[in-house]
C-alpha cells in the first residue's frame, strides 16, 4: 500500500473497481438474480473508497518509530467485510419447497468485496488476478454445473398385475434410457398375482419433464398403476 497515493493513482484504482465489479454483476443481472449490476457495483465502489480512505490516513510524519506500528486505521475496511455480511445474508432466501437460493449471490458480494479492497489498496495485481478467477468461476463454470445437474434422482412406483412385465424387461426399460438404479423395493401378493416396485434411480431429466421410460412402461399391458417423483 503506497503511503502518498497521488490522484491519478486513486483515480486508477476507481476504475479497476468499478470495471471489475460491471463485468461480475452482469453475470448476476443476465440470471435475474437479487443482487445485480447496480449493486454490485455500488459494494465494490463502498470497498474500494474505505481502502482508500485507510491508505490517505496513513500518516508517515509526527509520529515516533515505535508509534507508527499503533496506527490502526485499516480498521476501516475490516468493518466494511463484517457490514458485507449482513447485505450477503438479506440475498439469501429459502423456498417453501426447502431449497435455498442466493447462496451464489451472498458469496459473489462478499468476494467483490474483497477484490475491491485490494484494488483501493494499490494492489492491481492482486485484484486483477481475482477478477480473472472470479470470471472463470462464475462464467467458465457454469457449464460444468449445468452438465452435473442434469443427473437427479427420482423415484418410479410401479403398481402391475398379474399379466404385467417381468422385472428383468423393467430393469431393461430403465437401462435403455441411460438411468441407473440406486435402491430397489419389492412388495408380491402371490394370490392375485399384484406387484410393487418402488425403483430410486438417478437419471439425466428435468425438473418436470417426465423421461422415456414413463411412457415406455405406460404402454405395456398390466402396468395398472405408474408414479413419478423428481
Amino acid at each position: 500500500m503506497p503511503f502518498n497515493p497521488d490522484w491519478t493513482d486513486l483515480g486508477l484504482r476507481l476504475v479497476c473497481a468499478f470495471l471489475a465489479c460491471l463485468t461480475i454483476g452482469l453475470d448476476r443481472e443476465w440470471q435475474e438474480r437479487a443482487a445485480g449490476m447496480r449493486t454490485t457495483i455500488l459494494v465494490g465502489l463502498a470497498a474500494c473508497l474505505a481502502a482508500m480512505s485507510a491508505n490517505l490516513m496513513l500518516a508517515t510524519q509526527g509520529w515516533q518509530s515505535q508509534d507508527f506500528a499503533r496506527m490502526d486505521v485499516l480498521r476501516l475496511p475490516l468493518g466494511i467485510l463484517t457490514g458485507m455480511g449482513f447485505i450477503g445474508a438479506g440475498a439469501i432466501m429459502r423456498r417453501a419447497d426447502g431449497l435455498v437460493q442466493g447462496v451464489t449471490t451472498a458469496a459473489t458480494l462478499w468476494f467483490v468485496t474483497v477484490m475491491c479492497l485490494c484494488f483501493g489498496s494499490g494492489q492491481l495485481i492482486l485484484g486483477g488476478l481475482a477478477w480473472a478467477l472470479a470470471l472463470a468461476t462464475l462464467w467458465g463454470l457454469k457449464r460444468v454445473e449445468t452438465w452435473l445437474h442434469r443427473w437427479r434422482e427420482a423415484t418410479l412406483t410401479l403398481t402391475l398385475g398379474r399379466e404385467g412385465p417381468s422385472e428383468e424387461e423393467i430393469r431393461q426399460i430403465i437401462g435403455q434410457s441411460r438411468a441407473r438404479i440406486r435402491r430397489m423395493f419389492v412388495r408380491h401378493e402371490p394370490a392375485s398375482g399384484r406387484r410393487d416396485y418402488r425403483f430410486t434411480l438417478w437419471c439425466a431429466a428435468r425438473p418436470g419433464e417426465a423421461p422415456a421410460l414413463v411412457g415406455a412402461l405406460c404402454t405395456k399391458p398390466g402396468v395398472e398403476q405408474l408414479d413419478w417423483d423428481m
